[in-house]
């Protein structure tokens, strides 16, 4: 796991290292480091920087005048009016080592652009002059200027949200990664990510509050270990229900994705008016027919045989109805084991139903909406779930006491304490049918023992990977879910190396 700071959090990890290490010489280093990955990136050309004038804009000077010691053909753009104490006492050191700042941008020859203009104490609306900055930093970068962002691209909010912003080439953070740069906008902004060591540790104390993300190393040490002696009742049981006559792909592609999983026992249950269609569709699924015709009508012995199984996926391709939502409630009441809870399950009990049932819960759940289901889910609009994704799905965690997995680009896992990022994946799965998959890895890995927030976890980079690898020989635009499916087994491969 890695660390995602905020940037009040990193505000706070600063004032701690500032204890013991005065704020000039943490500036220092911050330049010293971006000036030596500027050498390591072996410039031939003109090198730009950028600088405003809080600490970021200090940062900046500090490079400038390291280049300029190096030989580099530098030249430093501001037109800020003040400037914080520390970076006033470095402008003026990069001025005494005859360092030049122009007070208007070139329009050509850069090969190389640092972006120091604004930091993580960038907050609200960016100003006219700003934005006119920031528009022109991406003109040259059309051009044919690298650019480089110190800590944060200028412009990208806390919350990962940008109007206007410096589109990076490369992103180097200062200390620690910021977790705006692996929300939504932040993704697109900052090209390649690394971090630069000067002394500011994350805080003991903080910890439990920051976000992670989930790694390679991690999801190998929670997957399930798999003994030579054993047999299918080893790894357990996953009951996936779901299907309609309007959605008949859904739950098999969830079926399938549990199999692919390491599952034992796959039983696919859906209404008795389509189960025809499944019938040979992968020998290795036990079909179970529901009452319904081309959608499920609710029965209690129906849902009754799901109670024996280590873990259900419930609500894929099922349709909004009431008859859905008595299903939920009824597991919810009745299961002890682990539900999944996805799209028509989750979309039917907003509808039809209350989340209130969650709190009288027999069974573990884990609830995994995108965003426009999220926001039947609480009510809240999306840009209000966008203006501060991880805050409310923490909130919503806690409040009702589930796992909640809100899939987007990032994938947010959270219980209400503890928060996972999962960073792997593509635009492939910008596709449906993708959820599908999802749900049916998570379940079968529920079944085999893992926690519901680390089947959540893990379920998300498998499939991730997955859709890493189908898109290398597919391409991202041409891979489809049921190819990840196939490609699970190298993503298995891929974690166990």
């Amino acid at each position: 796991m890695r660390y995602l700071l905020t940037n009040e959090q990193m505000r706070k990890a600063d004032e701690f290292a500032m204890q013991n290490t005065p704020a000039l010489l943490l500036m220092e280093r911050a330049g010293k480091a971006l000036a030596e990955k500027i050498r390591r990136l072996n410039v031939k050309g003109n090198v730009l920087c950028v600088c405003g004038g809080g600490n970021n804009g200090g940062d900046g000077f500090v490079c400038a005048r390291y280049l300029l010691e190096l030989g580099f053909p530098i030249s430093v753009f501001c037109n800020a009016k003040k400037f914080s104490q520390e970076t006033e006492i470095n402008k003026r050191k990069y001025l005494k080592t005859g360092g030049k700042i122009v007070e208007e941008l070139p329009n050509l020859n850069v090969d190389l652009l640092v972006d120091c203009l604004l930091g993580t104490g960038f907050k609200g609306e960016l100003k006219e002059e700003s934005k006119r900055i920031i528009e022109k930093i991406n003109l040259l970068k059309a051009q044919g200027a690298y650019v480089l962002s110190a800590d944060v691209p200028s412009g990208l909010g806390d919350n990962g949200l940008s109007k206007v912003s410096v589109l990076a080439n490369e992103t180097l953070c200062v200390g620690q990664e910021k977790l705006a740069l692996r929300l939504l906008d932040g993704l697109d902004c900052s090209g390649k990510v690394s971090t630069m060591d000067i002394g500011i540790d994350v805080l003991e104390i903080e910890k439990k509050n920051y976000v992670t993300a989930i790694e390679k190393q991690d999801v190998k040490e929670r997957l399930p270990k798999r003994k030579r002696n054993s047999h299918k009742g080893s790894f357990g049981k996953v009951a996936v229900v779901g299907g309609s006559l309007k959605y008949t792909g859904a739950p098999y592609l969830s079926a399938l994705s549990a199999l692919r999983s390491g599952v034992g026992y796959t039983a696919l249950f859906v209404p008795n008016g389509i189960a025809e269609y499944y019938i040979l569709k992968a020998p290795e699924i036990l079909l179970e027919r529901l009452n319904g015709g081309g959608s499920i009508e609710f029965n209690e012995k129906d849902f009754e045989k799901m109670l024996d199984y280590g873990a259900v996926c419930f609500g894929m391709g099922l349709g909004e109805s009431e008859d859905v939502c008595k299903g939920v409630e009824y597991l919810l009441e009745n299961y002890t084991g682990k539900l999944v809870l996805d799209a028509d399950g989750l979309n039917s009990l907003a509808k039809f139903g209350s989340t209130k049932c969650f709190l009288n819960k027999k069974c573990e759940v884990l609830v995994t909406p995108h965003v426009k289901e999220f926001s039947r889910l609480t009510s809240l609009s999306v840009e209000e779930i966008l203006n501060d994704c991880v805050a409310q799905a923490k909130t919503f965690a806690k409040e009702k006491n589930v796992t909640l997995l809100l899939k987007g680009a990032s994938t947010i896992i959270t219980d209400g304490n503890k928060t996972i990022l999962n960073l792997a994946g593509c635009s492939a799965q910008a596709k449906g049918g993708t959820g599908d998959v999802l749900a049916g890895v998570i379940g079968g890995l529920c079944a085999q023992g893992l926690s519901i927030f680390d089947a959540g976890a893990c379920g998300s980079y498998l499939v991730g990977i997955s859709a890493e690898i189908a898109s290398q020989e597919l391409s991202c635009y041409s891979a489809l879910p049921s190819d990840f499916i196939q490609n699970i087994g190298k993503a298995f491969k891929y974690i166990n190396e």
